[in-house]
């Protein structure tokens, strides 16, 4: 169990902080941290630098997730970027990933509650310090995912107004 373990946060964790990654830096062939904002804002966020650095702190926390450091934290920003994506970009467009739909953020949140609420494993910073037997049980899995729940709804209903039609896009 332990191994898996270890595969599934350095998977999941390294995917997903390469996603931050581009928002944040321009990485991996992203568009960084203005070009990200850019989309953001024709989405309807406001304020779209903020939310931008938040998005991508949120997955930069991948790192965290692999190392198996404060994971439930990690888990939690993991969490909640992928679930404001579902909620705004993915949900209308069904659920496989080719066609653009949730199939693939929702994977990742879900790996993200599962390992907060079963700990990050024998192979970890959070057990080397001592920390994993505070920060493991379905408690915490179930507190992940309430949370990044609420916290993504509060996020899309505070910060997010309908993007404006212009007037090519309605002829």
């Amino acid at each position: 169990m332990a191994y898996g373990l270890l595969l599934l946060r350095v998977v999941a964790g390294g995917t997903i902080f390469a996603h931050g990654a581009q928002k944040l830096f321009g990485w991996f062939g992203g568009h960084g941290l203005r070009g990200t904002a850019g989309f953001f804002e024709n989405l309807g966020f406001r304020p779209p630098i903020l939310l931008t650095v938040l998005a991508g702190l949120g997955e930069s926390g991948g790192l965290l997730f692999a190392a198996g450091f404060l994971t439930p934290l990690a888990a939690l920003g993991m969490a909640i970027v992928m679930l404001n994506a579902i909620a705004v970009v993915h949900w209308p467009k069904g659920f496989f990933n080719g066609n653009g739909g949730l199939e693939f953020p929702l994977t990742l949140a879900t790996i993200a509650v599962a390992v907060a609420a079963i700990g990050p494993g024998r192979f970890s910073v959070d057990r080397a310090i001592g920390w994993d037997d505070n920060i493991s049980g379905v408690w915490w899995g179930v507190g992940v995912a309430a949370a990044a729940l609420a916290i993504s709804l509060l996020t899309v209903a505070t910060t997010r107004r309908r993007a404006r039609v212009t007037a090519a896009a309605a002829t």
